[in-house]
């Protein structure tokens, strides 16, 4: 635990600054990410495919990639936090239906940062000043 709050610290005084974290760091939060998130959303952030964007049959959409090719980078920290807290499911409506795990009782909150903290070295700096920008502009 203590551990993992260092790697996230370390991983936020990275991102305030601009900087990427250190390879120490990013191959800490990799592990968590490796661990809960790549069976769905692929070891490298690939996510479930091309058609990420088409709801399967069932009507639910593929897992979305985590990539710049996807659209995570699309939302403040504060939205991605609670999508993997609680789920996708929440946000589900007649025309979005999610397949998303809650991972709250999975991951601690340091845990889900740190994934998130990953997810962020998966873009490039073009994503990742414009959801910077987006986080700092959004509500707390």
């Amino acid at each position: 635990m203590l551990s993992t709050l260092l790697v996230v610290s370390m991983a936020r005084q990275a991102a305030s600054v601009g900087d990427r974290p250190s390879a120490a760091v990013i191959e800490r939060c990799r592990a968590i990410y490796q661990g809960s998130c790549a069976t769905c959303h692929g070891v490298r952030g690939e996510g479930e495919g091309p058609g990420w964007k088409t709801p399967n049959a069932d009507g639910a959409y593929p897992a979305p990639p985590h990539d710049s090719t996807g659209h995570t980078w699309h939302h403040a920290d504060r939205l991605l936090f609670e999508i993997v807290k609680d789920g996708g499911a929440r946000y589900n409506s007649p025309t979005f239906q999610s397949r998303m795990p809650a991972w709250g009782a999975t991951l601690s909150d340091d845990d889900i940062r740190a994934v998130l903290a990953y997810i962020k070295t998966l873009w490039g700096p073009s994503e990742r000043d414009a959801q910077r920008d987006l986080t700092e502009r959004s509500p707390r």
